[in-house]
């Protein structure tokens, strides 16, 4: 992974869909055609996070999310509850590998382990180090939400913005290299990334997930020694990911 490091260009280690669907025969009792039914695919964890841990894959999930449900990732921190509307119009193959991670306990009892307050990022997803050098899942996924371009000199770029609340994915600096890690925008100096656009934007925090990662920032300490520059007064921890289906 390539080290986040502060100031505007500032990088982060921060399948396509598919599935099929069956149509039913017959029709409902007011003569409408009965509604598609989908395959449910043997590979998705369970749920209820019966299946984990599991931190360890050969690919990347297939397609687990329902057709037409919108879903809510609660972050459980030791700071405060952080609610995320997950965009899965923009970013579906994002989300929909964001919660099958979490029903696999991915990402429950780790580190929020960079803070960065030149760029207003808190950044976790590491359960195997705690830290940027983590193996990660074992895969990576596409990019997408917007077009990416690669400029002459090789830079990549891409469509987001950024703004306090959001959930991205960190990223190395080549294309589709996100997989698990991500960083939640705390502040306005997160609109920095805007030139480059690549971390992609994949959920919102509400209001009171917003005030959260205010006060968590606000835990921020210059630490020569620490490999990030500084970090906060005292370790903060995901809990637990719990994923709401509406």
């Amino acid at each position: 992974m390539v080290r986040v490091v502060a100031g505007v260009l500032a990088l982060m280690m921060v399948g396509s869909l598919a599935f099929v669907v069956v149509g039913t025969a017959g029709s409902g009792s007011n003569g409408e055609a009965a509604p598609p039914t989908l395959p449910v695919p043997d590979d998705c964890p369970a749920d209820d996070k019966s299946d984990a841990p599991r931190l360890a894959f050969t690919s990347r999930p297939t397609w687990c999310l329902a057709l037409g449900a919108t879903y809510t990732a609660v972050f459980d921190t030791t700071e405060g509850d952080i609610r995320v509307a997950l965009d899965k119009a923009r970013t579906p193959e994002t989300v929909n590998n964001f919660v099958v991670l979490t029903r696999y306990g991915y990402y429950d009892a780790t580190m929020l382990f960079r803070f960065d307050p030149s760029i207003d990022i808190i950044q976790g997803g590491a359960p195997t180090t705690n830290d940027w050098s983590d193996r990660g899942p074992g895969y990576t996924i596409p990019d997408e939400g917007g077009e990416f371009l690669s400029t002459t000199s090789g830079q990549l770029l891409g469509p987001f913005t950024y703004q306090p609340g959001d959930l991205v994915m960190a990223r190395s600096a080549g294309p589709n290299s996100s997989g698990a890690q991500f960083f939640f925008a705390t502040g306005p100096r997160t609109s920095l990334l805007d030139g480059q656009g690549t971390y992609i934007v994949f959920g919102h925090a509400d209001e009171a997930g917003v005030e959260v990662l205010r006060e968590m920032m606000a835990l921020y300490e210059v630490d020569e020694t620490s490999q990030y520059g500084g970090g906060p007064s005292r370790d903060v921890f995901v809990r637990s990911v719990a994923i709401e289906v509406g």
